[in-house]
């Protein structure tokens, strides 16, 4: 298992994700009693375990699949009108309802990730010219 942790994370599951595999993780209760996982929620769990065991706090909160933007800019620490300047710009589908733009968390979630991604092989590039200095 990997040392504690400090990143947030958010564990969105698909149908596939969500599918036990007979024999594979469980939980097991003080009283005996097992409960198969699916893999992929036993990834969430040791994240969970790591940061306690660490001596972090961990807050587990459920989000729903559909958020209103400035919602999803908040689950995944980004801010609000950074968010909406992606939204409006076509960057993250979403729908408008008669109050509030709606978005998909895992479009969110994608569009993180691949932001995430570029940034990150943008320092590469840095420190690989650097590097070659």
């Amino acid at each position: 298992m990997a040392g504690p942790t400090t990143d947030a994370r958010i564990y969105l599951l698909d149908e596939d994700d969500r599918r036990i595999v007979p024999g594979g993780p469980a939980v097991i209760g003080p009283d005996g009693t097992r409960e198969e996982i699916p893999p992929a929620v036993y990834r969430s769990v040791q994240h969970v375990l790591e940061a306690m065991r660490a001596g972090q706090a961990v807050k587990v909160v459920p989000l729903r699949t559909e958020l209103p933007v400035d919602e999803a800019a908040d689950a995944i620490a980004v801010g609000r009108d950074v968010l909406r300047k992606h939204v409006a710009r076509g960057d993250i589908p979403f729908r408008s309802s008669e109050y509030v733009d709606w978005v998909h968390l895992a479009d969110v979630i994608n569009w993180d990730n691949a932001r995430r991604e570029r940034r990150r092989a943008i320092l590469d590039e840095m420190l690989a010219d650097d590097e070659e200095e």
